[in-house]
């Protein structure tokens, strides 16, 4: 049976090194001390003195760097629980830095709401004085309706640990009382872990395999799903109470307020693609039947690779080598990036227990962006490496263009960077497939298979489901196990339509995803992939300028709303037309695909 490693038995260069964050624990205690004292300095330096626009810009250049602070104390506890979730000392110092940060923010609650309260005219001049901080003045002016009292926002800050503890008693259901035993199939003992599932045995191409690992994965899943279903209801009832306290026509306004994004863009991302790709999606998940001899495709088929046996398997060191050399397009300063995510361990790639799922890139503003991954030492994972490291690459250019303030790109637009430097590595590997037509097609579907459908369906389906939680809440309802199952399956139902039977397990998806405790983030996985098909598309054929356009996109940061920003890149997003245009394009792959079937099979 393949033994899944403990983290202290973890190689250290499959793991990151945090010492650039913190050295070791008296450092960290060091600036924590120095955290408090700026904070309480701030309050007593501010705190019903801000009267004219000098004093406000010189308040938010002290508040600017307590955030900062504040940011790097965070990283260095919490991506120390990413790696190992049953490690009890990491869970002990994150819990213990929650606490005292939340007393932190209970003090610097006062500043936002003074700010907001300020006549407009010393807000104007105090942009103008500091262009830098006209945009973070600007959305305090544009959110003062929705500012509570200083004592009940100090309240509801002081009181974070406890409103984020439904995300905390997910993750705890998730990573520490989960526990999967292992399986057998044909003779063979298999281990299973989260990640195990979700990088190999649901892509098997054994048929025994893959569904006796579904069936065990998900049965083990549903012994959880009532206290999982009670944290996530938690959580929304939580956040429709406050879109209520805070004056929001409806919940849906309240999520999409900091995205500054309106209702139409998030409900026009859903109801097209679960209208226009559904039959697209359908004939692939018929061709991947075909390819592999299977009578009725169901949800535990989905995740198979058109023809597994061209994946070749792939080391961490080559897989480095291609994406910088596929990323080259993006600039020499681009690749000295990647040399140095690659050389000084940003990237955490080892496999262990009680690592967290999936894979994310943490931006540490002061010191340089962390990736989180679980190589699986297959060539399907240079798309995944290259996802995190265009976030990585995207938080170094908006570090060296935007001030601190200014560094949080929009959530709508944050998944553009990254799904732009899939589809540029999925495209530098069709060059390198060269006339070979299997090649072709296993590349070609490697970017339906991987980018599109993680990003168009995976997380749009997620998104679909979402809204139908959100709109049961807003009418003052609540959901439950059976309801959220019932909920999801119908999404799965009304998208695969007769093409695919529905597993009673698949109906449980619901359970995996962290993206729920994160407000509407699941959406914007399809709206930053249309930025980012509309851009990958223009950097391939090598169009004058677009490179400089993209790289200023990357380096905007927050200094424009998503609208704004979507159109430094030349995407217009106040109409349907490059979402339908993506979509389009879509089809026009599946379509390939079908016919250089159709040739192979000749």
């Amino acid at each position: 049976m393949e033994k899944i490693l403990n983290r202290a038995d973890v190689p250290v260069e499959q793991t990151w090194d945090l010492t650039p964050i913190y050295p070791n624990e008296e450092a960290f205690e060091t600036d924590f001390s120095r955290i408090e004292t700026l904070a309480k300095d701030f309050v007593d330096a501010y705190a019903g003195h801000l009267k004219d626009a000098k004093t406000v810009n010189t308040a938010l250049k002290a508040y600017s760097d307590i955030q900062e602070l504040a940011e790097r104390l965070f990283a260095y506890s919490d991506l120390q629980v990413e790696a190992d979730t049953s490690n009890k000392e990491n869970i002990a110092r994150a819990a213990r830095t929650g606490s005292r940060m939340a007393k932190i923010y209970e003090k610097l609650a006062f500043f936002a709401i003074e700010l907001a309260h300020l006549d407009d005219a010393v807000l104007e001049e105090a942009s103008q004085q500091a262009p830098d901080h006209a945009r973070f003045l600007g959305k305090i002016q544009k959110n003062k309706a929705h500012y509570l009292s200083a004592e009940t926002e100090a309240a509801l800050a002081a009181m974070a640990p406890t409103l984020d503890s439904p995300y905390q008693i997910y993750n705890d259901i998730k990573n520490a009382d989960t526990c999967f035993p292992s399986f057998e199939a044909h003779g063979k003992t298999y281990a299973m872990t989260y990640n195990a599932f979700e990088n190999r045995y649901e892509s098997d191409p054994d048929h025994t395999v893959r569904h006796t690992a579904a069936d065990l994965f998900y049965a083990e899943l549903a012994r959880h799903k009532n206290g999982t279903a009670s944290a996530y209801n938690a959580r929304v009832q939580q956040e429709k109470i406050e879109a209520d306290l805070r004056g929001y026509d409806s919940v849906f306004d309240y999520l999409l307020a900091e995205q500054e994004v309106p209702r139409a863009l998030y409900d026009r991302q859903i109801d097209i693609i679960m209208e226009r790709l559904a039959p697209i999606m359908q004939k692939y998940a018929t061709l991947i039947g075909r390819v592999h001899g299977i009578d009725r495709m169901t949800t535990y088929d989905l995740k198979l690779e058109l023809d597994p046996n061209v994946s070749s398997e792939i080391s961490y060191a080559e897989a480095a080598d291609f994406i910088k050399d596929g990323l080259s397009i993006l600039g020499d300063d681009y690749v000295a990036m990647l040399d140095r995510a690659f050389d000084e361990r940003w990237i955490d790639y080892a496999e262990n227990r009680g690592k967290s799922t999936g894979a994310f890139c943490a931006d540490v503003y002061s010191v340089h962006p962390y990736v989180l991954s679980s190589f699986n030492y297959h060539i399907n994972e240079v798309a995944t490496l290259a996802h995190e490291l265009g976030h990585a690459g995207q938080n170094i250019l908006t570090a060296k263009h935007q001030p601190f303030l200014n560094k949080e790109m929009s959530m709508y637009a944050v998944e553009s960077p990254s799904t732009t430097n899939e589809l540029i590595m999925e495209n530098y590997l069709l060059k390198k497939a060269g006339d070979d037509k299997r090649q072709h097609r296993w590349v070609l579907s490697q970017m339906v298979s991987q980018t599109y459908y993680h990003n168009f369906v995976t997380h749009l389906l997620e998104a679909a489901y979402q809204r139908e939680v959100y709109r049961i809440v807003e009418q003052g309802g609540s959901v439950d196990a059976d309801s959220l199952t019932a909920i999801y399956r119908e999404v799965l139902s009304r998208f695969w339509g007769d093409a695919v039977e529905i597993k009673d397990g698949s109906a449980l998806t619901w359970m995996r995803q962290p993206h729920y405790y994160m407000g509407l983030y699941s959406y914007t996985y399809s709206a930053g992939l249309t930025i980012g098909t509309q851009m990958a598309l223009r950097l391939m054929k090598g169009e004058p300028g677009v490179v400089d356009q993209w790289r200023a996109f990357l380096s905007a940061g927050d200094s424009v709303d998503p609208i704004g920003l979507a159109a430094i890149a030349g995407v217009d997003i106040t109409t349907d037309k490059p979402l339908k245009d993506t979509i389009d394009y879509i089809g026009s792959i599946v379509d390939e695909l079908v016919s250089l079937t159709d040739e192979l099979e000749k």
